[in-house]
């Protein structure tokens, strides 16, 4: 469940009920109509694989531009709907692969981003030249003029993202370079023939932008690692004429939305969301009051309006989202969904241990309230620790299965992630890479140490980047765990740029053909450090077909060396999905069965009875 985006008395909203393959995108006619089924994407294909990647209604909200893709593949084909009568129009845009898009007040066209057509770029470079177009309602997407960059200099792999104030005087362009650079630039469109200003380039810094009619804001973390809001006049965007609205606190500054006068902000704490409300000029107004220790998924609300809205869930809440009545007002519950199973006797605890080095690291620990600390019991441990993502508390159904078998759900909140701002991110990224392997596997033996996990019963669990780190951690310390699940997994990290759009991480991990990137990678690399005669633990590989960020290459190759080099009998599984990729857009049943697989394993290398 998603909040409301709301555009002039419609309430958009994604949210997904019982065995609803996809999540369906509904609109509210008021705030507290009904909900009116507007598109429900796993209608579209027999197998209920087509996925709606992302979605943007028009200002006047009887527009709608959105994004679908087949198979997990999340190359989306743009397209526009009529609100009113569900009908699409005839405009028909490809190559919108994760589109950033901004309508004209009229609703008459929008910016967009979009990759190149096939065959006007080199083979091999089709993931990478994202560009700003615009499309007018009606015309041919192929005749749609490039907008932004002014010239074709710019590194193919740029990212450029648009965004336009609710006036439509004052075009952003923001151009991330990996997870530590934005650069910004401001067009007036109300000055004919006028080009792109700089507002911030070449920092080190990340800067996220929105425009109102008469401020320019900017949330980042350019001198303040933690992020703090900025404020400046369109007409004067640069550095020197920025004002600090928000400074930076001892927590981060997540994120910021502006909704009428009312400045909402939202704050991470030991990985646990707050939100605040402050006025015009950043002065702290209240705090919201929230559930529990749980996760923000979203602000929203309309530029003008009255009212904003927060998603929230935790470990043991699934998502619900809150209505805050702008300036005061109680909050209020505006949708939820139900559990399905009681929570009740569950419990989330805060803990700290020390790593390898002697930083300190925190840890989510979730399980039964009455679980004895006794070291005979089963746990999995989970972690991510790059990228600046945060690990904060999330639903999930299957996961109670574990808890009220006696298990023992750990996170890990490790370097390289930004639960604790960039600086933390930074601490582990590039050649520091090793200090989130340190700090995941410092967590493992203290959850032995602690009697929260028997020997012989922890499991390791992560995807993505996360299986990366499943799999640096089962080759680094093998003993440590009984069983391992790498899902979606990066493993040649010395091979790893030549795949799928894997270049964009380079600013992450490092570039392979540089003689210092390649000894630091080479130095934990999981598939060149497999070694024969080793007793690894069991261990299961997931990856999807039409995986188009991480080439199921590295859930192969790593399967079958592992495979020919333990010595210990226990399993090494492959386990392929048709039909589907990195995650986002899976339908309902295909989770279910690789979730019930994961789930088997490791209750059977665990020794517990479901």
């Amino acid at each position: 469940m998603s909040p409301p985006s709301v555009h002039r008395g419609r309430y958009f909203h994604l949210r997904r009920v019982g065995d609803e393959p996809q999540p369906v995108l509904y609109v509210r006619e008021g705030a507290r109509s009904a909900d009116r089924a507007l598109l429900d994407p796993a209608a579209l294909s027999a197998d209920a694989a087509t996925a709606l990647d992302w979605w943007y209604p028009s200002p006047d909200g009887t527009l709608l531009a959105y994004g679908l893709s087949e198979g997990g593949s999340e190359k989306s084909i743009l397209r526009v709907k009529d609100v009113a009568t569900g009908r699409d129009r005839d405009d028909v845009i490809p190559w919108t692969r994760a589109a950033s898009l901004a309508w004209l007040p009229d609703g008459s066209g929008f910016y967009y981003t979009r990759y190149p057509e096939p065959g006007t770029v080199p083979v091999g470079e089709e993931n990478y030249h994202r560009r700003v177009f615009f499309h007018s309602l009606g015309a041919d997407g192929h005749d749609d003029p490039v907008v932004f960059p002014q010239t074709e200099d710019r590194p193919p792999e740029d990212w450029p993202g648009v965004s336009l104030s609710p006036d439509g005087r004052w075009l952003a362009v923001s151009v991330s370079r990996g997870w530590t650079r934005t650069d910004v630039y401001l067009r007036d469109r109300a000055a004919p023939g006028s080009g792109f200003v700089t507002v911030v380039e070449g920092e080190e810094a990340l800067v996220g932008v929105f425009v109102r009619n008469d401020r320019l804001y900017l949330h980042t973390n350019l001198g303040a690692p933690r992020f703090r809001l900025l404020v400046a006049d369109p007409h004067e965007p640069g550095r020197a004429a920025w004002r600090e609205l928000i400074p930076e606190a001892p927590d981060v500054l997540e994120g910021v939305s502006v909704v009428g006068d009312v400045i909402v902000a939202s704050w991470l704490k030991d990985a646990s969301s707050r939100v605040t409300l402050h006025d015009r000029e950043g002065r702290r107004r209240r705090a919201v009051a929230l559930p529990e220790i749980g996760s923000v998924a979203g602000i929203t609300g309309e530029w003008d309006g009255d009212e904003a809205f927060v998603g929230f869930s935790s470990y043991t809440s699934p998502p619900a989202v809150y209505r805050i009545p702008l300036p005061g007002g109680d909050v209020e519950e505006w949708a939820r969904t139900e559990a399905g199973v009681d929570t009740g006797r569950y419990r989330t605890r805060l803990v700290r241990y020390l790593s390898r080095d002697g930083t300190p690291v925190s840890m989510f620990l979730v399980d039964r309230e009455d679980r004895p600390a006794d070291g005979t019991g089963p746990a999995v441990l989970t972690g991510y620790g790059g990228f600046g993502v945060s690990l904060t508390p999330a639903f999930g159904r299957s996961l109670m299965l574990f808890l009220e078998a006696g298990g023992l759900w750990a996170v890990a909140h490790l370097r390289g992630g930004g639960e604790y701002g960039e600086d933390w991110h930074r601490a582990g990224m590039l050649g520091r890479k090793q200090n989130a392997f340190d700090d995941f596997l410092a967590a493992g033996e203290w959850l032995g140490r602690e009697g929260h996990a028997a020997s012989g019963r922890l499991a390791i669990v992560g995807g993505s980047n996360g299986g990366l780190l499943v799999g640096a951690a089962l080759t680094q310390r093998p003993g440590l765990f009984r069983a391992a699940v790498a899902q979606v997994p990066l493993l040649d990290m010395l091979r790893y740029h030549e795949f799928r759009i894997a270049r964009l991480w380079i600013p992450e991990y490092g570039d392979p053909g540089d003689p210092e990137a390649f000894r630091w990678l080479h130095a934990y690399s999981p598939y060149h450090h497999v070694e024969s005669g080793v007793a690894y633990p069991a261990v299961l590989i997931t990856t999807g077909e039409s995986d188009s960020r991480v080439d199921p290459m590295h859930a192969r190759k790593m399967a079958a060396r592992l495979q020919a080099a333990t010595s210990s009998g226990r399993p090494v599984l492959l386990r392929v999905e048709p039909r589907a990729g990195h995650g986002q857009g899976k339908p309902l049943a295909k989770v279910i069965e690789e979730w019930t697989d994961v789930w088997t394993f490791l209750f059977a290398e665990l020794a517990m009875e479901p």
